[in-house]
């Protein structure tokens, strides 16, 4: 028999699940390529920015949910420098409950909306958190969303597919992670990279390193990139590393 008589080779095992994963990457690469390609929404002259500020409140975050209670101002006060920002709060916990609440454009209103809300034991509603900022951005443009957890207990593909729609919008995910899950660390940078976006851990017994991430944050809501890079270069501390992850 010749040659061109003889069947194909049959692919080994490794080689097709090789295979599969260079193409997911490829296919990984192209998205991330398409979310740093897409231009953020031009925000009209004299208008604020608008910040989604969401946390998980079940039973273990409260000293974090107090913690960033007494420091949401400081937000406020570093956005008043660059035309302000509207702040709107985000929180689930229990079975089942994920609220928003309206926009804030002052911290003595967000923090009265905060001291109502007490942390309640129940699983991870990252998703809900997620779904509610896309509808919130297709109704009016929001610069930024920051999401403070300790754990992630859903499908990752879900919530990857969902940051990726918010990095298509132009709303980067900054995720500031507590504690040492590695499992919620990978998915939680995962999310930030495809929302064009920026994953932080924090220590929690450290007030100022919460201060300088929202306020960083809040920076980059208001007045976007440069407004970040030169908040960072007197700064310090944890913030340049947002500034170096952001695309």
């Amino acid at each position: 028999m010749s040659s061109s008589d003889k069947a194909p080779r049959q692919k080994s095992r490794g080689e097709v699940a090789s295979s599969r994963v260079l193409s997911g990457r490829s296919e990984v690469e192209t998205f991330l390529q398409k979310v740093a390609a897409t231009p953020a929404p031009a925000r009209q002259a004299g208008t604020r920015g608008r910040l989604i500020f969401a946390l998980d409140a079940t039973a273990s975050r409260q000293p974090t949910w107090d913690r960033a209670m007494h420091l949401q101002g400081e937000m406020f006060h570093e956005a008043s420098r660059l035309g302000g920002l509207d702040i709107q709060l985000v929180f689930y916990r229990g079975f089942g409950e994920c609220k928003a609440s309206r926009w804030h454009s002052d911290g003595k209103t967000l923090l009265r909306a905060m001291t109502a809300v007490n942390c309640l034991a129940g699983q991870t509603q990252i998703a809900r958190v997620l779904r509610h900022a896309i509808k919130e951005t297709k109704q009016r443009r929001v610069d930024a969303l920051v999401f403070i957890g300790d754990c992630v207990e859903e499908d990752v593909d879900e919530l990857g597919h969902m940051a990726g729609q918010l990095g298509l919008l132009g709303v980067p995910c900054f995720i500031f992670h507590e504690g040492q899950d590695p499992s919620a660390r990978t998915a939680f940078q995962q999310m930030a990279k495809l929302s064009g976006g920026a994953c932080c851990a924090f220590d929690p017994n450290s007030a100022q390193e919460l201060r300088d991430l929202l306020s960083a944050v809040a920076v980059y809501a208001s007045g976007g990139r440069q407004a970040l890079l030169d908040f960072s270069q007197h700064r310090g501390g944890r913030v340049p590393q947002l500034t170096h992850q952001l695309r």
